[in-house]
């Protein structure tokens, strides 16, 4: 038995380890770091799109995919929560004056920025 072969369907080269040949499956991705939104997405990926995770996976895209993920909706949150506070007037004056209400009102302006970032890129393609 040959100790490398290469399957001329995939162009994957396997190596014979013991009794049987496994594929050299070298990732070419890069080591991005993940944030939160990108392992959301990943998690999202895993249970409900499993043919596009393995794909991206096995062609070694995954880290490269889930890191632009998570950048661009990292982007899309912060760019929300502030626009959202302008929009709804809390301001620096309101965090000095009263600082209860600039809580409610920055948690409620986060949770829903992070309602539109899930809806709009977690959750959907």
């Amino acid at each position: 038995m040959k100790k490398i072969f290469t399957d001329e369907k995939t162009g994957i080269d396997y190596t014979l380890v013991g009794d049987v040949y496994l594929p050299n499956l070298v990732s070419a991705d890069t080591n991005y770091p993940i944030g939160i939104w990108g392992q959301r997405h990943k998690e999202h990926l895993k249970e409900n799109h499993k043919l596009m995770y393995f794909n991206l996976l096995t062609q070694g895209k995954l880290n490269s995919y889930l890191h632009d993920v998570d950048v661009r909706a990292k982007k899309i949150y912060d760019n929300l929560v502030t626009q959202l506070a302008e929009q709804e007037g809390v301001t620096e004056q309101l965090k000095a004056t009263d600082m209860l209400a600039w809580v409610q009102a920055m948690n409620n302006i986060s949770n829903c920025a992070r309602e539109i970032v899930h809806n709009e890129i977690i959750y959907n393609f």
